[in-house]
This record gives structure tokens, sequence and C-alpha cells, in this order.
């Protein structure tokens, strides 16, 4: 794993712990209703300690979540790294004379100790006399005895550690407003990679202090939701941006749409501009284009810095305990200073934005969703359990899978080989992106259902199923086989599977198989795996009299590999003559297989991976 596929899986472990924050800010938003002229005090009283007692423990928090990010969500490196954390606290306390708190920053530091440790010491074997302590367990021994001395030595580097955070908060200070325009393009050129969490770690939980009920709170964030009336300067200009900005941006991808593709582009990013408006998870709309112009989305880099220092400068602090989405903005607004003038901000900005990426994608003829059929994403998240095992086989199957982790947008995975990944594929399965960081780190973008899909790879990782994966036997249209104009095909009297109309001349081989039948006119050909499943690709229909417009380059008998050419034919013939240019491809001996996974019925490439997949009964080999 390089450099940048460890501060990838580090970005995603320091982003689990935040996830518990929306409740502190429920619970201090709750907190400051006017219960007490309601007749119920106490309820205001503990929702605030509640929301306040999330952040008081944010380090242990942040120690438990890294540690479970950093070891595949292992519990015993979440509890050594509790424990540490335990350690730590008491240690401290006892002997400095100096109130020594635990800072978020050390919870981190304590999540990647106990994380590492687990990793390099969870099958260690000692003596057999002290084995009790081997595997897992040496974890806890190692961390206990291990934050003992790191808490001591931390007496005299603690000091030093937040000299230098009060320093880099004084730097920033000294910039200013430019300082701000900093953060907000950075934030943006790192979103690109999903390491952006990295840099709000700093802004959001290490900047800044503030002594709140006899604690000190650090970062933005923490300051903020605890009364700080200089905190929020770091997360108020991300509200234009996320509330107006890009929903505005997917109305501009909406309206440039072809006529004929625009209510399903419609549906998708009407869809993708309410969940940024309300939660702020905008990567859906930016990977949009984000591909498709590097260009436009410099502007949009330069213009989201451009609204922190439009927010600086107008002295406007709102914060956020999830993300900048109205809901947030509505929590939160009791804390905020100002925020009223997000508000007309943000309609400026939507609106600066809906006209410039109009004008751009109209007049550069960017590739946006439904400019062209292959850039529209599926609307399939409804089907996720029969879908995923096509995300899988595009993947390039589970032996190609090292790792496979989930943050809010995105898959985050290290595979053996990032060459085997079919992207034509996964983009007709509904990914919005593809990022490939190198030594075989990926990320791709399936918008808020990562997590679910997450899930369900790791379900088929784990169980022991056979598939059966095909890909496109020739370039077009894929669609269903009842549209087939054949009653007997439609009606799966020979089969059950799905068809293409073709574009080109030639059938490639969907699978991995030996030739079992080719029928003497050529049209038609049956292909039996190891498996036992039985296909039947047959060229057309009633084309069996169109003498001398096919050519097998294969025979019977003949093994031949997925995508491997079996059959040109004469396309332009075949239009004029027969009654359609439909090929089904079925399995003719369906009782074999236990359930199916069918690709959106789209344009697809010969050769493309991932457009039916099968599981079968049993594991039992066979074929003719």
């Amino acid at each position: 794993m390089n450099w940048l596929g460890s501060l990838q899986q580090f970005g995603r472990a320091i982003m689990l712990p935040t996830m518990v924050l929306p409740a502190a800010a429920i619970l201090l938003s709750v907190g400051g209703l006017p219960w007490g002229a309601w007749g119920l005090p106490v309820v205001s009283e503990v929702a605030t300690i509640a929301g306040q007692s999330i952040f008081h423990y944010l380090p242990f928090i942040f120690a438990i979540g890294v540690a479970l990010g950093l070891a595949n969500q292992a519990g015993t490196a979440g509890l050594a790294a509790f424990a540490g954390m335990a350690l730590y606290d008491q240690v401290t306390k006892h002997f400095s004379s100096d109130l020594i708190q635990p800072s978020t920053l050390i919870g981190i530091m304590m999540g990647i100790i106990a994380g590492a440790v687990y990793r390099r010491f969870k099958n260690v074997r000692l003596p057999e006399a002290i084995q009790f302590f081997g595997g897992s367990r040496f974890v806890l021994l190692f961390m206990g005895l291990f934050s003992s001395v790191f808490a001591y030595v931390m007496l005299w580097f603690a000091p030093i550690l937040q000299h230098l955070l009060n320093g880099l908060t004084w730097g920033l200070s000294t910039m200013g407003g430019f300082g701000l325009f900093l953060y907000g393009a950075l934030y943006r050129i790192l979103s690109a990679f999903g390491l952006h969490h990295l840099l709000n770690n700093i802004v959001w939980f290490q900047i800044g202090s503030y002594e709140s009920h006899g604690d000190i709170v650090q970062g933005d964030l923490p300051r903020f939701f605890s009364g700080d009336p200089t905190a929020g300067i770091y997360m108020a200009g991300l509200y234009p941006v996320m509330m107006f900005a890009l929903p505005a941006t997917a109305l501009a991808i909406i309206q440039e749409a072809r006529e004929d593709l625009k209510p399903k582009v419609r549906k998708t990013f009407m869809r993708a501009a309410l969940v940024c408006f309300l939660t702020g998870v905008s990567e859906q709309i930016e990977f949009a284009f984000l591909f498709a112009s590097p260009w436009l989305f410099g502007i949009h880099i330069v213009l989201s810095g451009l609204a922190m220092w439009i927010t600086y400068a107008l002295d406007i602090h709102h914060g956020f305990s999830y993300s900048a989405g109205a809901i947030d903005y509505v929590l939160n607004y009791h804390l905020s200073s100002n925020a009223w003038m997000l508000i007309p901000i943000g309609i400026a900005y939507g609106l600066a934005y809906y006209f410039i990426f109009r004008f751009a994608i109209r007049r550069f003829r960017i590739p946006t969703p439904g400019r062209e059929e292959a850039s529209t994403l599926g609307d399939w998240v409804g089907n996720i359990p029969y879908q995923t095992p096509l995300i899988l086989q595009a993947l390039g199957g589970k032996e190609n899978i090292v790792r496979v982790e989930a943050c809010i947008t995105r898959l985050r995975l290290t595979v053996v080989n990032d060459r085997a990944i079919d992207s034509r594929a996964l983009k007709s399965l509904g990914s919005a992106g593809l990022i490939k960081l190198g030594g075989g780190n990926v990320q791709i973008v399936f918008g808020t259902y990562s997590e679910l899909i997450r899930e369900e790879i790791r379900k088929l990782m784990d169980r022991d199923l056979t598939h059966v994966q095909f890909c496109a036997p020739v370039q077009g249209k894929m669609i269903a086989l009842s549209e087939v104009p054949d009653q007997i095909f439609a009606g799966k009297l020979v089969g059950e599977g799905v068809a293409f109309l073709p574009e080109s001349g030639e059938l490639v081989s969907p699978v991995a198989g030996t030739i079992m039948h080719l029928y003497p006119t050529m049209h038609a050909i049956g292909i039996g795996t190891s498996e036992g499943v039985e296909i039947l690709l047959h060229i057309g229909i009633d084309t069996s009299q169109q003498k001398g417009c096919f050519e097998a380059v294969v025979a019977a008998g003949d093994v031949v590999e997925a995508g491997q050419l079996l059959i040109k034919f004469d396309l332009e013939t075949l239009q004029k003559n027969a009654p359609s240019l439909a090929t089904p491809m079925v399995i003719t001996n369906p009782d074999r297989v236990r359930s199916w996974s069918y690709a959106p019925f789209k344009n697809v490439k010969k050769g493309q991976g991932a457009v039916m997949s099968v599981v079968l009964h049993d594991k039992s080999g066979g074929g003719d």
C-alpha cells in the first residue's frame, strides 16, 4: 500500500467517530428550547448535559473510532484504544500540576497506535506457558503497558504540541480571509481524492482553544457547540456551496440533458440535489463534472474558497455537526452569529453556478450525465442485493479484492490489480466516478448507498456461492427478454436471460466455456460452462434462412474465453431482411439457477462485463 492509499484509509478512520456528532447537535438544540416555560426544565438540563458530554468524551470517541477504522472494525483494537485513553487520562491528571486534558489529537494518536498494534500482533504466538496472553489478548496487554509510559512522556511533550497548535492558530489568524480562502480551495481539491477529512480534522478539532464548564475544548467545531463566539468561521462558508451552489449545478445538468434522457437524469439529480441541500453530501453532483471537465471543477475550487473569504469578511459564524446542509443550518442556528446572511449569499451563489454551468456545458459540449446515454447514472438503488454481484464482477471478482471499506459516499478498496476493474460497467451500475490512487487503492463513488453496497459485497465474499458472470456478447443496447418480438423467446420457452440489439457485426462469447453446438447456418451457437450452465446465443429473429450472412470463427468442441470472437455477421443485410435484430442470450437449463442479477437495460460495449450474473443452486459441475 503506497502512502496515498495509507492516507485514504486513515482519512476514512478519522471520519468514523464524527458520526456521533449529529446526536450532540440535536441534544443541544433540544436543550436550547424553552422547556422551563413549558413546565419541564429537567428536559432542557438532561439534553444539554447529554450533548455536552459527547464533546467532553470526544478524545475517547476518536481513539476508539480510529482504532476500529484502521483494524477493520476489530473490537479488540477499539477496547485497547479505550484502555489506553483511560490510562493516559488518569496518569496525566495525577502527575500534572497544570491540567493536561486528553485532547482529540491524543485520542487520534492512541487510536493509530492501537490499530497498528492490533494489525501487527493479533496473531502473535508466545511460549506455551504464557500463550494465554498471545493473539489478540496481547494487544490489550501491550496497550495497557505502553499507554502508561506514553502518558508519562506526554507530561513534557503535550505542552509542546499545544504550543505548536497555538502557533498554527495564530498563523492562520494573521492570514485573515486569505487563509480561509486557501482552506476552502484545499478542501475541494482534497475532496476529489477522499482525503478532505484529514484537513478537516486539523481545522475542526485541533485549531483554537476555549474553556467551557471547566473543560478545554479544541477545534472550530467543538468550540462552536461549546459557545465560543469566535468559532464557526471554518464552517460557515460551506453553507452557500452545499445548500445552494451544488443543487443549482444539478439543475443545470438536468436542463442540459437530452430530451429523451431528461426524465431519468431529472430523477437522479433532483434526488442528489435534495440530499446535498439537506445533508451537505455533494459527491454525486461534483463527480458528474469532475472528470468530464476538470477546468470546470477548478472554477468550483476557486468559488468555494471565495465563499469562505466572503463569510469571514462579513463576520458570519455558523457550524455543523455533520455537514453544511439545511438540517444543520436550522438545528444550530441558535448558536450562530449573522447566519441569516448565508441565505442571500447562497441564492447569489446558486444563480452564479447555474448560469456558469449551463453556459459551459452547452458551449464546450461537456459530456455531463444525460448529454450521452453512456454517462447517465443507473437508477437501480432499490435493488442493491441483486445488483451487487454485478458490481463485484466489475471490480474483478472477489479474488481481486484485498480489502473493502466505505465512507458516506464512496467505496474505498484495495485490490490486487486495479486494471481488472471495468470502469464502464461500474458507471452503468450507478457509479458517479472512479479514482485510482495507485498501489491497488481505488475509490468508487456510489453516493449515500456506498455503505449498503459494502455490506452486500462482504456477504458475497464470505459466502461460498457459485456465480456465473456474463459479459455483453455484442455492442448495442441491452433489453429485457420480454421485449423480443418472438413469442418463444419472450415467453421464456427456450430459457431465461436477456437480449441485445446489435450495432456491429460481431458476436463474442459472454462466458468462458466450451462450444456445445454450432447451428449449420451459424446464426446460433450453444456454450456450456464448467459449472454446468448451458447458454444459447441467437443472432436476430427468423434469421436461419439468411444464408451467407454468418461466418463462424469457432467450431463445436472449442474452448473459448469470455470476450472471444465467435461469429461475424452481415449487420446491414440482416437489418433489411430479418424481422428483428434482437439477439437473445438465454440459459436453457434455468433450473440450475438460484437467483438472477441484471444490469440496467442500456447501451453496452462488446465484451463489457457485469451485464448479467447468476447464482447456482449448488456447486456441482457438469456440462456435457
